[in-house]
């Protein structure tokens, strides 16, 4: 029988509030024994960029949260979402489910984005048998949502070991479709306001994770604080409604099996239509509150994460770029980080919205022309073969 205690973990952990405790490792308590981590990430996902397929490729790995949150009737799922994969931790009591959600969402992505996504299950006895560990911390980004970090290195030997092919998910037989109720994808992309989108991935360098890089962390952080909102992409009040066909056609997808499709296309259609007028023209329907969404809308974005190291999504001027540019180079040549990053003139926004009338719906935010993918691959460019002891591999790379 499960553990009560166990299964509530993550639940029960104490929040923080200002982002830059996630550079402070009190704020992290370690995984409970017995528990895996669920990974999964498109292959070539670089490939699908180069082909305009970004909006895919993040419905995919946004697919996988979505998937296993049904899956396991878990709202408070520790999860990230990188961009063109995502991890959660999952309690040894949940791991049918969750591997059954996970080849499901193999098959569904492979059949309808024509993508192929790896996936797999990692025991977390397994990492720390290695040396590493998972720790877990939870960020309080509103009052309605909270998302989970993960430090310790055992995200990315996770998804090294995956890559490597072991610890393997095999994908359901073919038309399995997994629940991917509340999985939203109607935004168009958002304009950079203050000069470029940048996705930025800092990792721990040659001296690993201790106290000088998550001093080099927490300066990062405070300099993108020092833009306005903290060079949150998402403005204030919202994004511009503008229709997105794009996104009507891929949550069609998600929503309903080929027989269903048309119809299905136009009741999402009609419900984007519906909200495109309520923004624009700033009006209620029924108890749906338009303000209130918009401001919870940008509150309850994902901008900014830590899985193993730091991952932004910031829209920010040339000069500030500039000076974030500069202290990630000192930590470069001092050995304390690896970076990557990859700029361009917008973000993308991927939602879980399980009702409109409910408040805690997630939206994940990516740059519009490849994001983390392409920064994990700078990365990899940039500084070749410089992996920390300990550390296989960033957890987003392509």
């Amino acid at each position: 029988m499960a553990n009560a205690a166990d299964l509530r973990f993550y639940e029960n952990l104490p929040l923080f509030e200002a982002f830059e405790g996630v550079a402070d490792e009190a704020n992290y308590r370690p995984l409970p024994e017995g528990w895996l981590l669920a990974v999964a990430d498109i292959v070539n996902s670089t490939g699908a960029i180069a082909e305009g397929k970004y909006k895919s490729v993040n419905t995919a790995g946004a697919s996988v949260i979505s998937a296993l949150m049904n899956a396991l009737d878990e709202r408070n799922l520790a999860f990230v979402f990188g961009g063109d994969g995502a991890l959660a931790a999952v309690p040894a009591a949940m791991a049918v489910k969750a591997r059954s959600a996970l080849a499901a969402a193999k098959t569904w992505v492979a059949e309808e984005l024509g993508l192929e996504l790896r996936a797999a299950l990692v025991p977390v006895s397994d990492i720390r048998a290695q040396g590493l560990d998972m720790r877990v911390a939870r960020f309080k980004a509103s009052e309605q949502v909270s998302y989970a970090m993960f430090s310790g290195g055992g995200a990315s030997w996770a998804e090294a070991e995956m890559k490597a092919g072991r610890y393997q998910v095999e994908a359901a037989p073919p038309g399995t479709r997994p629940d991917l109720t509340g999985l939203s994808c109607r935004w168009s992309p958002m304009v950079s306001r203050h000069g470029a989108i940048v996705s930025i991935i800092a990792l721990p360098g040659e001296r690993g994770s201790g106290p000088e890089f998550q001093a080099l962390i927490g300066e990062i952080v405070a300099l993108a604080e020092g833009e306005e909102r903290a060079g949150h992409p998402v403005p204030e009040d919202g994004p511009e409604p503008r229709l997105s066909i794009n996104g009507v056609t891929v949550e069609s997808r998600a929503l309903a099996s080929k027989g269903w499709r048309s119809l299905a296309w136009s009741w999402i259609a009609l419900q984007s239509l519906v909200l495109f007028l309520c923004f624009r023209l700033g009006l209620n329907l029924g108890k749906f509150d338009v303000a209130q969404y918009k401001h919870d809308l940008a509150s309850n974005s994902d901008f900014r994460k830590f899985d193993d190291g730091l991952k932004m999504t910031i829209d920010v001027s040339a000069d500030r770029l500039r000076r974030i540019e500069e202290r990630l180079e000192r930590g470069v040549d001092a050995g304390v980080c690896r970076y990557g990053l990859h700029r361009q003139d917008s973000a993308l926004m991927t939602c879980i919205v399980p009702t409109p009338m409910s408040r805690d719906h997630m939206h994940f935010i990516d740059g519009a022309a490849g994001g983390y993918a392409m920064a994990a691959k700078n990365l990899k460019v940039i500084f070749p073969g410089r992996f920390p002891s300990g550390v296989a591999g960033s957890s987003v790379m392509p």
